[in-house]
């Protein structure tokens, strides 16, 4: 049975990359998905950290089909080294989950590759992931890509992308969500121009302030379970009924509308026009938009 006491849907021939699987809403969603005998890639920073979630997973679910990938967020060559390992040891990937996120309270910090932390880790390391990764997904077709992102959204200041003349965190945080959603919306745009349409890719909000440790840190007390996030997720990463559904953005299982700034065609080309630059990926081919394509003014609405 499921989180809701629904019957499951096992995917015992699938294989998963969960981000941030040591803790909160990752580690629940990368146990459900193990006791679905799927084979699940624990993403995390720490080798302790790492090998204990697998342990417990392991234990709770019975299913040893479970491996660590190490990677530090903050670092966009860890990121390459992580896709590298995985590219090397994996024939295929069904489901790519990027949950794997910063929040806080701290004063603005820089990544180690020079850039706004919570941009950096929320935004930029999954966006250079996902593409890192998008080759081998294809093959694997169908396949999903879900972003965990946030009802906390703010739109991107081009001019102060980094807020390096006025920071506030949760504004940082809620920067970066937003980026998470414009990302969603063009990459889907960008594969239906090629064609492709077993490569879905959407993005949630998966509950309000649900009982994890960036919650009690920056709110200092939770309003959902996480065992209502963990179902939202679930919904768009393995759910029949959103086969083939693409560039969507939803608020826990039902289908919302995203700030505004996500539905710009310019400002989501903008977007990763700067994401390209900043992490290498200038002029890489997978995600190319054919000549003289535009996407809709639709975008993921």
């Amino acid at each position: 049975m499921n989180v809701r006491g629904e019957p499951v849907r096992l995917v015992p021939d699938q294989v998963v990359l969960v981000t941030g699987a040591t803790d909160g809403l990752g580690k629940a969603v990368a146990r459900e998905l193990a006791s679905r005998r799927a084979t699940v890639l624990l993403h995390g920073r720490d080798t302790a950290r790492g090998e204990a979630t697998l342990h417990e997973v392991r234990q709770a679910t019975g299913n040893d089909r479970l491996r660590v990938s190490l990677a530090d967020f903050s670092s966009l060559a860890q990121v390459r080294r992580l896709a590298e390992a995985i590219l090397a040891g994996t024939e295929r990937l069904d489901l790519l989950i990027n949950n794997a996120g910063v929040g806080g309270t701290s004063p603005r910090q820089e990544s180690q590759d020079g850039h706004e932390l919570r941009f950096a880790v929320n935004y930029l390391a999954p966006f250079l992931l996902t593409h890192l990764l998008l080759p081998l997904l294809r093959r694997s077709a169908p396949a999903r890509i879900v972003n965990v992102a946030s009802a906390g959204q703010a739109p991107i200041d081009f001019d102060d992308v980094m807020l390096t003349r006025a920071y506030e965190p949760l504004h940082a945080y809620r920067q970066s969500k937003l980026a998470q959603i414009m990302h969603t919306f063009e990459l889907a745009e960008r594969l239906r121009a090629q064609g492709e349409t077993h490569v879905t890719v959407n993005a949630l909000h998966p509950a309000s302030l649900m009982p994890t440790k960036m919650v009690f840190e920056m709110f200092g007390a939770p309003m959902s379970t996480l065992e209502e996030g963990t179902e939202a997720t679930l919904h768009l990463a393995i759910s029949p009924d959103l086969d083939g559904v693409t560039g969507r953005y939803f608020n826990g299982r039902r289908e919302a509308r995203a700030l505004e700034q996500a539905y710009d065609p310019e400002a989501r080309r903008r977007l990763w026009a700067i994401s390209e630059q900043l992490c290498g990926l200038a002029g890489t081919a997978p995600t190319d938009v054919p000549p003289g394509h535009r996407p809709s003014r639709r975008g993921g609405s």
